[in-house]
C-alpha cells in the first residue's frame, strides 16, 4: 500500500451556528490542510498519483475558501462550518477527481486542534 500526503493553507473568517461560546462570534483561522491518497498500484512512472496533480486539485478547493466568510459559501450557507465539516467538503470535491484513492483530508484550526474526515 501507498500513501501520499500534500499540504495547503487557507485563511478564512467564520461563526458557529448554534453554539454557546466564542466561536458563534465571527473569527478567523490559518488553516492547514492534509490531504493522504492511498492506493496499491503505480503507474508505468512509478507513481500513485504524480504530486503536483493534487496539489493543483488542492489549491483548487483551497483558493475557493481563501480569504472568504465561510457562512456565505454556498455549501457552508446549510452546513454549519465547523473544522469537521470543512474536512468533509474538501474529501467530496477532492472524491470527484481522485475517487477512492483519497483515504483522508484533516483540517487543522489550530497548532494544537485538527478535525479528520475518511469514508470507512
Amino acid at each position: 500500500m501507498f500513501k501520499l500526503r500534500v499540504i495547503d493553507h487557507f485563511a478564512s473568517a467564520h461563526f458557529l451556528r448554534d453554539y454557546n461560546g466564542k466561536c458563534e462570534n465571527l473569527h478567523g483561522h490559518n488553516w492547514k490542510v492534509e490531504v493522504y491518497l492511498e492506493g496499491n498500484e503505480l503507474d508505468k512512472t512509478g507513481m500513485l498519483v504524480d504530486f503536483k496533480v493534487i496539489k493543483k486539485e488542492l489549491k483548487n478547493v483551497t483558493e475557493e475558501l481563501d480569504h472568504i466568510f465561510l457562512n456565505e459559501h454556498e455549501y457552508f450557507i446549510k452546513v454549519n462550518p465547523t473544522s469537521e465539516n470543512i474536512a468533509k467538503y474538501i474529501y467530496d470535491r477532492l472524491k470527484v477527481k481522485f475517487g477512492d484513492l483519497v483515504s483522508s483530508v484533516v483540517v487543522w484550526e489550530s497548532e494544537t486542534a485538527a478535525a479528520e474526515y475518511y469514508e470507512k
